[in-house]
């Protein structure tokens, strides 16, 4: 059960990217995510007013930071993916950039929450950011159509990541993972219609692919990818869930090739390599369990889940 629960889990959050691409042929990047949140939030609100008491306890400004946590995690993450990938950027690098978030998050953990950053951790990121030079080369180098500065967009995406995990990490009350859920989704429900309109891009385009894209969204990488992370959190554990982050990048390039026709070669194959060599040696670096990759990857994946998945 728990190897099929874990394929399910990478399956459905890979899906994310991949069901970014099936909508950027037929909508622009606001109007995709005003359309995937609206209905998502409207679903929230009205569980959230049939089971209140999880929000017992909680003050207006642990709301407003959940708020903006969603905003860093949720609303400017996906942003940067989606236009991302409108640009021509491939799933599969745009997963992989996203997918050192942790490892950047375990970097800054030792300056900014003076946690333990051991020296071979540190080796590992650098290991990290070398496999992701190698894909985006191989991507760029494959003709994709996408400027050079489109590669720069997932990255402020991730920086985004990384906001909202330090900002999470710091707060004093702990919040359910429904009721972040519900303040994240509303609030991106809210950024992403203001982004429409103001854009004049609110009305959805007739195409079925559109509606295709959006129930992609909504029932894989929301609930699918959402409600499974916590499933094997509950059941293995933050380490496991950890590891499995680190198969996103990969399977969602496959996926990709085998779906869209994005390039994969030699160069994107070895990237990836690199990339899960740097996850292995971050690992073997955490010699204590509350060390600082240890307790940085936690917090990251918490406020990775609370975005509902890319």
């Amino acid at each position: 059960m728990n190897v099929l629960l874990s394929i399910a889990f990478v399956l459905c959050w890979s899906s994310g990217f991949i069901g970014a691409k099936l909508g950027a042929g037929s909508a622009a990047a606001v109007t995709i995510l005003m359309w995937r949140f609206l209905p998502l939030a409207a679903v929230l609100i009205v569980v959230a007013a049939v089971s209140g008491t999880s929000w017992r306890g909680l003050t207006v400004r642990d709301v407003a930071r959940q708020a903006v946590v969603g905003v860093l995690s949720q609303s400017g993450y996906l942003l940067t993916v989606y236009y991302a990938i409108q640009l021509g950027v491939s799933s599969g690098t745009t997963a992989l950039i996203d997918g050192i978030q942790p490892l950047v998050t375990g970097a800054l953990a030792g300056p900014l929450l003076r946690h333990y950053v051991s020296r071979k951790q540190w080796l590992g990121l650098c290991l990290g950011m070398g496999g992701v030079a190698l894909v985006t080369l191989a991507d760029a180098a494959a003709g994709t159509g996408a400027a050079w500065w489109a590669y720069l967009i997932p990255f402020l995406g991730m920086l985004s990541l990384v906001a909202a995990t330090f900002l999470e990490s710091r707060a004093r009350t702990q919040v359910a993972p429904a009721v972040a859920m519900t303040v994240h989704c509303v609030t991106s429900a809210v950024v992403f219609t203001a982004l429409a309109v103001g854009a004049g891009a609110a009305r959805p385009p007739a195409e079925l692919s559109f509606w295709v894209a959006i129930t992609w969204l909504v029932a894989l990488s929301t609930f699918g990818g959402y409600g499974l992370y916590w499933l094997i959190l509950r059941r293995s554990g933050v380490a496991e869930v950890n590891a499995l982050m680190f198969l996103m990048a990969p399977v969602t390039a496959v996926w990709g090739a085998v779906m869209f026709g994005e390039p994969f070669g030699l160069q994107t194959a070895l990237g990836l390599a690199v990339g899960l060599a740097a996850v292995v040696l971050v690992h073997r670096g955490d010699t204590s369990s509350t060390g600082g990759f240890a307790r940085g990857a936690e917090t990251g994946e918490v406020a990775r889940a609370a975005k509902c998945g890319a």
